[in-house]
């Protein structure tokens, strides 16, 4: 039973607040209000890029309140490159490309650390080439 007294924890222990502490430090945002909003439209754009068992795996390793905001959006049948990506939570937001590259790095970054080497490795597998960077990853191409 979960108690209303205690944050909802994820299964890697993390609390939302400690989550957004760690984006707001990360990204440097100014205050937790901004670092917030970034949480939550990375989050929610990404929740629309990543289908099947690891989105429900994933969801499972958020805090609550980040796992609501990921799986509130419906997945699109087509996903966007990493830098699709970028460029459409951009006009969503209507930040520049730059800042919301750096806002998205920035939280995929810590959804990586809640996630684990092996689950970020079959996110990868499954979206379109651009996303390994986003998550502080090297991407490697093979030579053709």
């Amino acid at each position: 039973m979960i108690s209303l007294q205690e944050p909802c924890r994820s299964t890697t222990g993390m609390t939302f607040e400690q989550m957004l502490q760690r984006v707001r430090y990360e990204g440097a945002y100014p205050t937790r209000a901004r670092a917030e909003e970034t949480l939550r439209a990375v989050l929610a754009a990404f929740g629309r890029q990543l289908t099947g068992d690891e989105r429900v795996e994933l969801a499972a390793r958020l805090p609550h309140e980040a796992a609501v905001t990921f799986t509130s959006e419906i997945p699109s049948t087509a996903p966007l490159t990493g830098w699709g990506f970028v460029k459409d939570l951009a006009s969503r937001t209507g930040g520049t490309a730059a800042t919301t590259r750096w806002d998205t790095g920035t939280v995929l970054r810590v959804v990586a650390q809640l996630a684990g080497e092996d689950l970020v490795t079959r996110i990868l597998a499954q979206l379109p080439s651009g996303y390994a960077l986003l998550f502080g990853r090297a991407e490697l191409t093979q030579a053709a």
